[in-house]
């Protein structure tokens, strides 16, 4: 293996490692609380159609749009995308939002698992829908890495890959605890996964403004791959301005060395 495709397996592992994280407290909850064949056949479902809908995206975009359209079209994606994880980062970082706590999420989903009542058929739909529809959306943003990844870096196999082996860590960790990964520091992943997508997405969208010159060609940047590494410690250092600017002193530090918001 080459160390772009390296790269993109590892850039492909580490951002849906982060949203199976997710997926997988509320497939937790409800199996633990009410139905593990409900909350697994949900889950099975939802895997199926992504499955779906993936190939369906990677074809069509592949066979309508030109390479530098594409690029133009998946960067700008993936740069929106990778700036909304880094505003929550930041503001999570600065005190001025709540750190993401998987514990919170699952004791949330129990309740509400419990309050709903018992299921009288052979499938307890609220288990199944609830798995359903959290595993379909996470998933929807794993199937979004994937296929922008995949097709700029034009490996979607090996995209795929790096996804699937985050999909089976995920499950062998949440197998073996028993509980939700909440020992996973989700926060500082995500400020990292949103740092990259917000490289990559840069470095795809400018090759991609080469669509509107003459002979439609993708633009080159200095370095050719390199470049990704500056535009990465650009967002990196562009990101703790931010932090520092937005800081506030009514924020505290947790028992996890993160920023908590601090009650008024």
């Amino acid at each position: 293996m080459t160390a772009a495709t390296w790269g993109l397996t590892i850039a492909t592992f580490v951002a849906c490692f982060v949203e199976m994280v997710e997926a997988t407290t509320i497939v937790m909850a409800m199996g633990f609380t009410r139905s593990w064949r409900s909350a697994l056949t949900g889950t099975a479902a939802a895997l199926g159609v992504l499955a779906i809908v993936t190939a369906f995206a990677g074809y069509a975009l592949t066979t309508w749009l030109p390479e530098s359209a594409l690029q133009l079209a998946i960067g700008g994606l993936l740069l929106i995308f990778g700036l909304q994880w880094l505003r929550k980062a930041i503001l999570r970082s600065s005190g001025r939002k709540a750190v993401h706590d998987e514990d919170a999420i699952y004791r949330e989903e129990v309740e509400a698992a419990k309050a709903a009542g018992q299921s009288t058929g052979s499938l307890d739909m609220f288990a199944f829908m609830v798995s359903f529809k959290g595993v379909f959306l996470e998933g929807m943003e794993v199937v979004f890495i994937v296929i922008t990844f995949g097709l700029n870096a034009k490996n979607v196999p090996v995209a795929s890959i790096g996804a699937a082996a985050a999909v089976v860590t995920v499950l062998i960790i949440a197998i073996a605890a028993r509980r939700p990964l909440s020992m996973i520091n989700e926060n500082l992943l995500k400020y990292g996964v949103g740092l990259m997508l917000a490289s990559f997405g840069t470095y795809w969208a400018v090759e991609g403004i080469g669509i509107f010159r003459a002979g439609h060609g993708s633009l080159s940047w200095p370095g050719a791959d390199l470049s990704i590494l500056a535009l990465l410690v650009v967002w990196f250092v562009l990101s703790r301005i931010f932090i520092a600017v937005l800081r506030t002193p009514a924020s505290v530090p947790s028992a996890r060395g993160a920023v908590v918001e601090a009650k008024k």
